[in-house]
C-alpha cells in the first residue's frame, strides 16, 4: 500500500434509524478520535464473540475490514470529487483491460521515431551482426526489467502513480525521489527527441522547401539544419503544448490515430521487404565510386560526360580538361549507378552487410577520408559500437506506459505483466526482424546514408514500403507527434506525483494544480526543459541523454526487485511466478554495462545527479516510511556488522570513544545542561556511536506518556545540538538503579559504549537532597566497575557552542596513567572547528626522587611516536608540611559531614540517636537534662553556630594566630583545661562529640594533595580554555562519599572549564602503525 492507507468505513445504526459513518485506520475522518482506535458504545452487543468483547469495542471485526478492501479504489483522491464539483458525469474508472490499457500504449511508446529514421543507418554502420547484438542487448535489458517490474506490480495493489510509485515504495523516499526525478527528466527529454524527429522528417523528407536557413545538405549544411530544427522545433513545441494545456481529451483521442499510423507504417514496411524479394524496385539508383557514395549535381554518374565531355565528377576528380590526369581512386573505381535496393536476398547483400563499416566524422567510406567538395557523402559523426548503442536504446524505452495507467486498469496486477511483456516481445521481434530485413535488402552504402542525400533526401524506410512512400512518411510524422504529445502529458503528472509525496521540499510548488485539475506549474517546467533539448537540435546528441535517464530508472527497478527477494521481506509475495532474483541482478548488470558502454561520462553525470538528489533528500530529512527494501537492506547490513563486532574487541588502533551521555531532565523533560550534548558532538565530530540516555523516576505503567514525551524531547535537543546518535529513556522507581541499568545494557551486541559522560552535580553542597551527589558517586562506582572510561565536565555551562571558535590552549594534567585517554581526547577535540585553533600543553608532576629533565625528554619522545603535537612541561612538587589551611579545611569537611548526617537521619534513627545523646549528656552533667523535643529541633543555623563556637573555642584556648594544624604537627596534645574566656553551652540540640572531632590522617593527606595540586594547576592553567585532569577513583566504602566530593571540589577550584577523566583500564592509543 502507499502512504494513503485505505479507509475502512462501516455503518452503525442507532435507535432512531439514523446512520453514523465511522472510520477505522489512518485515513482522515470527522468522527475519528485522538486514540488510534474507535470506541463503540458499550451497549453494542456481540454475543457470538463475547470472548473478544473488549476488543470489538475498540476494533472492527473482520467482515468490516474485508468490505473496506473490496471497496478500495486506487485512483488518486480528489479526481472524482473535482469532477463532481464541476457538475460533470464521473466516468467509470478501473475498466481498462490488458489489451487497451497496457499492451497498445506500450506498443505505441516503444515503436518510435528512431525505427524510421535511424535503424537502417545503424545496420549500415554496425553491420547485421553487431546491429543485431545492439538491438538484442537493448531488448534483453527491457525484458528483464519488465520481469522485475511484473514481480513488483503483482506484489499487492498498485495505486495510481505507476512506475514511480513502484520504485519509490520499493526503494524508499531517497532513492525513490532521485529515480523519480531521473524518470521525469528522461520522459521530458523524450518529448524533445520526438519533436526533433518530427521536424527532421518534415524538413528532410516531406517538405524540404520549408527550410529557412539555406541548404541542409552535406557537412556545410549541418549548421543550417540545426538552426531550422531549433526554430521549427520550438514552434512545434508551442503548438503541442497549447494542445495539451487546452484539452487532454484531444491528446487521448489522437493517441489512437498515432497508434494506427505506427501499425500501418510498420505493416507497409514489412510488406515492402517481401515485395522486393519478388520484384526488385527500379528506384532508387545510387551513384558510387568504389565504396564511396556520391551525389553529383548534374546526376551524371558516368566516367566522362556524353561524347567524352567533361561532367561534374570529372571536374572534381580530374580537372577541366578531357586529357587531364585523374585521381587514382577515380581511375581504379569508375563511377557507376547501381540499384540502392537490390531486393530481399538478392546479390549477396546480406553477406556483404554482415560486418561493421564504422567511419570517422568526415569519412566517405570506412578508413577513407571524404571530400564534400567532390560531392562525396560523408559521415557527420564518428560511429562506434558504443555510440550506436546509446543512440538506439531510446527506441526500446516506453515499457512503463502501461504501468503509468495503473489507476485506470481493472486489475493492474493481472494486466501489467502480461501487457508489458507481450508488448516488449512484439517490439523486440519487430526490431530484430527489421535488422535482418534491412541488411538483406538494401546496399550497405545506401544504408550508411543517414539523411538519404544520394536519393535526393529520401527515407529508406519509405523507399522500401508498399504501396507508396507517403504511407510511411505521413505515418511516421503523425506517430512521432503523438508520442511527443503523450510525453508532454505524462511528464507533468509524474512531477506532480513526486511533489505531492513531499520528499523533495524544493518541488513543493509543482504539486499545485489548476481549477481543471491540471498540473499547471509542472507543465510549464516540462515545456522549459523540453525546449532545452530542442535547442541541442541534434537527435543523435539528445538520444544518449535519454538513454542514461531511462537506464538509471530501469537499474533501480531491477535493484528493488532483487533486494526484496534476497532480503526475504515478509510482505514480498508476488503473484508473478516466472521470476527469479538472478534475472533482476542480470538486468541491473546490463543496465550498468549499457550506461558505461554507450557513454561513460554521461553515465557518471547521471549517477552524480542521482547521488546529489539522494543526498539532498537525506539532508532535508525525508520523514516517509514506505516499508521499502533499502530499510530492510540497512537492517541486514546492521545485523551482519553487529555479528562481526561480536567476534573480537576492537584493536587499540581502532579504539575511539563510543559515548553514553547521561542527562538529567528538568520538570519540562528537557536536559538541564544541553552543553553536555554539545560537548559530545564536538568530541565525536559525527564519527562512531553516541547514545543519550535519561532516567525518569516513577512506574513505567503510569508514566508511559512521560516516557514518550521525554524521548521526543531528547531527540529534539539532539537535532538542535547536531548530535548524530540514539536516545533512550528509562522509567524506574530508583534513579541510581536506572542509571546503573543504562550503563550495563545500553547498546546492542558489539555496538555498545565504552565511555560515559556524566555531569558534575553543581551546587551539591547547598542541595537539600543528598541524593543529588550520592547518585553521582554511585554512578562513578558503576562505571568503574564496568571498566568503562568516564568523562566528568565541570563548569559545563561555560563550555562553547558549536558556532564558537576558541583560540588558546588545552592543558592536560597527566598525574597517573589512564591508558592514554588524556592524550587522545584533546586530539579528538581539535578535529572539531571549535577547538581546531587551540594548542595542546601537557603537564606532568615530578616527585623529589624524579629527574625532571629526563622526564621531559622521555615525554616528548613518547608524544613524537604518538604523532601528537604538544608543548611539554614538568612540574616539580616538593615535599612540604601540611599547612594550617589544609588541616582546617579537612576539619571543617568532617564536621560538616557529621552535621549533615545528624540532620538527615530517619525518624527511627533520630530517636535512637537522641536517646544515646541524652544518656551521654547525663553521664557527663547529671544536673543538666534536655527533653527529646529540644534535642530534635535542629536547623541549619544552629549547626553553623556550633561550627563558629568550635572555632572560637580553639582560637581562645591557643591564643591569637594558633591553629589546630600547629598543635598536631608539633606533637603537642590538646589542652584539657576549660575555656577561660567563655563557657559554651549547646544550643537547643546536642551533636555529640562534634567539638572533639579530630581529622582522619588519610583525609588530611588527601586534602593536602588536592590543595597543592590545585595551587599549581591554577598557577599554570588559569588562562587555559580547557583543563583535563585525572579523576581520582571513588572510595571503596560509602562512608567516605562526602569527603570524595570535597576533594574533587578543592582540586578544581578556580578553574572555569575542567574535564575530569578516568580511563577504563585498557590502552586506547598506540605508537604503532
Amino acid at each position: 500500500m502507499d502512504g494513503r492507507d485505505f479507509q475502512v468505513r462501516y455503518v452503525k445504526v442507532d435507535k432512531a434509524g439514523s446512520e453514523e459513518h465511522l472510520d477505522w485506520g489512518n485515513g482522515p475522518s470527522k468522527n475519528t478520535e485522538a486514540s488510534p482506535f474507535i470506541d463503540l458504545e458499550k451497549d453494542d452487543p456481540e454475543t457470538n464473540l463475547a470472548l473478544y468483547e473488549d476488543e470489538i469495542h475498540r476494533r472492527p471485526v473482520v467482515s468490516t475490514i474485508l468490505q473496506g478492501l473490496v471497496s478500495y479504489n486506487p485512483v488518486q483522491p480528489g479526481e472524482k470529487e473535482h469532477q463532481q464539483g464541476e457538475g460533470k458525469k464521473v466516468p467509470r474508472k478501473n475498466q481498462l483491460g490488458t489489451l487497451i490499457g497496457v499492451y497498445l500504449p506500450c506498443l505505441q511508446n516503444i515503436l518510435g521515431v528512431l525505427l524510421f529514421v535511424r535503424l537502417s543507418w545503424i545496420v549500415g554502420m554496425a553491420g547485421v551482426l553487431e546491429a543485431f547484438i545492439i538491438v538484442f542487448m537493448c531488448c534483453a535489458t527491457t525484458m528483464l526489467t519488465a520481469i522485475s517490474m511484473s514481480a513488483i506490480a503483482t506484489n499487492g495493489i498498485v495505486p495510481a502513480g505507476g512506475s514511480y510509485f513502484m520504485i519509490s515504495r520499493s526503494l524508499g523516499p531517497e532513492f525513490g525521489g532521485a529515480v523519480g526525478l531521473l524518470f521525469y527528466l528522461g520522459t521530458t527529454f523524450a518529448s524533445a527527441m520526438y519533436i526533433l524527429g518530427a521536424v527532421e522528417i518534415l524538413l528532410t523528407y516531406i517538405a524540404p522547401q520549408m527550410v529557412l536557413f539555406g541548404t541542409i545538405t552535406g557537412p556545410e549544411g549541418m549548421g543550417n539544419l540545426f538552426n531550422n530544427m531549433r526554430v521549427y522545433g520550438t514552434a512545434l513545441l508551442v503548438i503541442m503544448g497549447a494542445i495539451v494545456f487546452v484539452g487532454v481529451k484531444f491528446v487521448n483521442k489522437f493517441a489512437t490515430v498515432a497508434l494506427a499510423c505506427v501499425i500501418l507504417s510498420i505493416l507497409a514496411i514489412f510488406i515492402g521487404f517481401f515485395v522486393t524479394a519478388g520484384i526488385p524496385p527500379s528506384e532508387p539508383k545510387i551513384c558510387v565510386i568504389g565504396e564511396i557514395l556520391v551525389n553529383p549535381p548534374d546526376k551524371d554518374c558516368s566516367y566522362m560526360g556524353p561524347n567524352n565531355t567533361v561532367n561534374d565528377l570529372w571536374k572534381v576528380y580530374c580537372g577541366e580538361e578531357t586529357n587531364a590526369t585523374c585521381d587514382p581512386y577515380y581511375d581504379e573505381n569508375n563511377p557507376r549507378k547501381i540499384p540502392g535496393i537490390p531486393g530481399l536476398g538478392r546479390d549477396g547483400v546480406f553477406v556483404k552487410n554482415g560486418l561493421n563499416s564504422y567511419m570517422l566524422a568526415g569519412d566517405a567510406a570506412p578508413r577513407r577520408e571524404g571530400f564534400p567538395e567532390r560531392y562525396e557523402i560523408v559521415a557527420d559523426i564518428t560511429t562506434t559500437f558504443t555510440v550506436l548503442l546509446g543512440i538506439f536504446f531510446p527506441s526500446v524505452t516506453g515499457i512503463m506506459a502501461g504501468s503509468n495507467r495503473s489507476g485506470d486498469l481493472k486489475d493492474a496486477s493481472y494486466s501489467i505483466p502480461r501487457g508489458t511483456i507481450g508488448a516488449i516481445a512484439t517490439t523486440s521481434t519487430i526490431y530484430l526482424t527489421s535488422v535482418l530485413m534491412y541488411g538483406g535488402t538494401a546496399d550497405g552504402r545506401l544504408l550508411r546514408d543517414k539523411y538519404g542525400d544520394s536519393m535526393g533526401k529520401g527515407m529508406l524506410a519509405a523507399q522500401v514500403c508498399w504501396p507508396n512512400e507517403w504511407v510511411v512518411l505521413i505515418g511516421s510524422f503523425l506517430s512521432t507527434v503523438g508520442a511527443g504529445l503523450q510525453s508532454l502529458t505524462g511528464a507533468p503528472r509524474l512531477l506532480q506525483a513526486i511533489a505531492k509525496d513531499n520528499v523533495i521540499p524544493l518541488l513543493g510548488i509543482f504539486s499545485r494544480q489548476s481549477s481543471r485539475g491540471e498540473p499547471t506549474f509542472a507543465f510549464f517546467l516540462t515545456l522549459l526543459i523540453s525546449e532545452v533539448g530542442i535547442l541541442i537540435a541534434s537527435l543523435d546528441a539528445v538520444a544518449p541523454i535519454i538513454t542514461m535517464f531511462f537506464l538509471m530508472c530501469y537499474l533501480f527497478v531491477n535493484v528493488a526487485s532483487a533486494l526484496q527477494t534476497l532480503l526475504k521481506s515478509p510482505n514480498w509475495r508476488p503473484r508473478f511466478k516466472f521470476y527469479h532474483w538472478t534475472l533482476s541482478i542480470l538486468g541491473a548488470g546490463l543496465c550498468v554495462a549499457l550506461m558505461f558502454i554507450s557513454s561513460w561520462y554521461y553515465a557518471l553525470a547521471a549517477m552524480v545527479l542521482a547521488g546529489g538528489i539522494y543526498k539532498y533528500i537525506e539532508y532535508r530529512g525525508a520523514e516517509k516510511e514506505w516499508g521499502d527494501g533499502i530499510r530492510g537492506l540497512a537492517l541486514s547490513a546492521a545485523r551482519y556488522s553487529l555479528l562481526r563486532l561480536e567476534e573480537a574487541p576492537p584493536h587499540t588502533k581502532n579504539w575511539r570513544p563510543q559515548i553514553l551521555v547521561l542527562c538529567k531532565l528538568d520538570d519540562d523533560l528537557v536536559p538541564q545542561h544541553k552543553q553536555l550534548l554539545t560537548f559530545a558532538s564536538q568530541l565525536k565530530a559525527g564519527k562512531g556511536l553516541t547514545m543519550v540516555a535519561a532516567v525518569v523516576e516513577g512506574e513505567y505503567v503510569d508514566n508511559y506518556g512521560t516516557w514518550q514525551a521525554a524521548k521526543q524531547s531528547l531527540k529534539r535537543v539532539m537535532e538542535e545540538e547536531k548530535v548524530k546518535g540514539f536516545c533512550e529513556v528509562m522509567v524506574t522507581p530508583n534513579v541510581t538503579q536506572g542509571l546503573c541499568h543504562m550503563i550495563q545494557t545500553a547498546g546492542l551486541g558489539g555496538l555498545n559504549h565504552n565511555t560515559v559522560v556524566l555531569g558534575w552535580p553543581h551546587g551539591w553542597r547547598h542541595a537539600t537532597d543528598p541524593n543529588s551527589w550520592k547518585v553521582f558517586i554511585e554512578t562513578v562506582r558503576n562505571v568503574s566497575a564496568g571498566h568503562q572510561a568516564l568523562l566528568v565536565p565541570k563548569g559545563v555551562q561555560l563550555f562553547p557552542d558549536n558556532n564558537e571558535k576558541y583560540t588558546g590552549t588545552i592543558d592536560v594534567w597527566w598525574i597517573v596513567h589512564d591508558g592514554g585517554m588524556l592524550m587522545l581526547l584533546p586530539f579528538l577535540l581539535k578535529q572539531h572547528k571549535v577547538w581546531k585553533n587551540c594548542k595542546m600543553r601537557i603537564f606532568t608532576v615530578a616527585q623529589l626522587e624524579d629527574n625532571s629533565i629526563q622526564m621531559k625528554k622521555d615525554l616528548e619522545h613518547f608524544l613524537y611516536h604518538l604523532r601528537i603535537e604538544a608543548d611539554v612541561q614538568v612540574v616539580e612538587m616538593m615535599t612540604s608540611d601540611i599547612s594550617a589551611y589544609t588541616y582546617e579545611r579537612t576539619l571543617m569537611m568532617e564536621q560538616r559531614n557529621q552535621m549533615l548526617k545528624q540532620m538527615h537521619l530517619s525518624k527511627k534513627e533520630s530517636r535512637k540517636e537522641i536517646q544515646s545523646l541524652t544518656d551521654m549528656h547525663r553521664s557527663r552533667k547529671p544536673s543538666t537534662t534536655l527533653s527529646e523535643s529540644t534535642i530534635s529541633e535542629v536547623d541549619e543555623e544552629e549547626v553553623q553556630n556550633v561550627v563558629d563556637i568550635h572555632h572560637k573555642a580553639h582560637h581562645d584556648s591557643k591564643g591569637e594566630g594558633a591553629s589546630p594544624d600547629d598543635v598536631l604537627l608539633e606533637g603537642a596534645t590538646p589542652t584539657d583545661e576549660p575555656v577561660p574566656k567563655k563557657k559554651v553551652l549547646p544550643p537547643k540540640g546536642d551533636f555529640g562529640n562534634l567539638l572533639d572531632i579530630k581529622p582522619d590522617e588519610r583525609n588530611v593527606r588527601r586534602m593536602h594533595t588536592a590543595v597543592k595540586l590545585n595551587e599549581v594547576i591554577v598557577q599554570k592553567s588559569h588562562g587555559a580554555k580547557l583543563v583535563l585532569i585525572n579523576l581520582p577513583g571513588p572510595p571503596k566504602m560509602k562512608a567516605g562519599d562526602e569527603n570524595y566530593m570535597e576533594f574533587l571540589e578543592v582540586l578544581t577550584e578556580g578553574l572555569e572549564r575542567v574535564l575530569m577523566v578516568r580511563g577504563g583500564g585498557r590502552e586506547v592509543i598506540t605508537i604503532y602503525s
